[in-house]
């Protein structure tokens, strides 16, 4: 077993901190480049799908209300 300044190494390949959570699958502090690109696929689902409920509500209404 191997201990580097960041974290420790089990052998397995896994790097976690001194606390035993693990930092590979989650937001460091060091993430910040990925950052922007979360917010962008966020907007990028986010508005069509906003529209398209929208456009329910209206034609629910529509149908509904007459």
């Amino acid at each position: 077993m191997t201990q580097s300044t960041n974290g420790t190494t089990d052998g397995t390949g896994t790097v976690g901190t001194t606390d035993g959570t693990d930092t590979a699958g989650g937001a460091a502090a060091g993430d910040g480049g990925r950052r922007p690109l979360m917010a962008f696929a966020w907007v990028w689902v986010g508005v069509p799908f906003a529209y398209g409920v929208y456009e329910l509500v209206l034609k629910m209404k529509q149908l509904f209300v007459g």
